[in-house]
């Protein structure tokens, strides 16, 4: 997928897309069998920032974290902590009902240097996100999931 033109950054720089939103839920539906998972948890948290500038940031964190017994964490901690977050950074661009977010930096170095689609609405406060149906990074599986956010004010 080609990077967006200047002109399209530009207009995508507007907007009630703007801000600061706060994790509320985490769905993801595994598409072979229809199974719907919090992976998460039924409360995880998380940022998502759209700035005016272009630029955007997400992470998103399991409910529940265990800290590390000491400030280094064990090996075995490091991969539970790591199994419970997604964070990326990078640039955004909207047409339609779609908003990519074209990734400069991530968690996952799998998802450095793509573009990740999703599908997006905003009711109210109320900022609804759905992934395309594609391999999920966490459990392998082709699914696609439904992320709420709330504006945060």
């Amino acid at each position: 997928m080609e990077r967006p033109s200047a002109e399209q950054q530009w207009q995508s720089r507007t907007g009630p897309q703007l801000g600061t939103w706060k994790l509320q839920s985490f769905t993801d539906e595994d598409l072979a069998t229809g199974q719907k998972t919090d992976l998460f948890g039924a409360h995880p948290s998380g940022y998502l920032s759209y700035g005016p500038d272009g630029r955007m940031s997400a992470i998103l964190v399991k409910e529940g974290r265990k800290p590390p017994d000491t400030l280094v964490p064990t090996d075995a901690e490091r991969v539970d902590l790591y199994s419970g977050l997604i964070a990326y950074a990078g640039t955004y661009s909207i047409e339609g009902d779609k908003v990519s977010h074209h990734i400069d930096t991530s968690w996952n170095q799998s998802w450095t240097g793509t573009t990740q689609v999703r599908q997006f609405r905003i009711d109210g406060n109320a900022l609804y996100i759905k992934t395309l149906p594609a391999k999920n990074p966490m459990t392998g599986k082709e699914s696609s999931a439904v992320l709420v956010w709330i504006k945060v004010e």
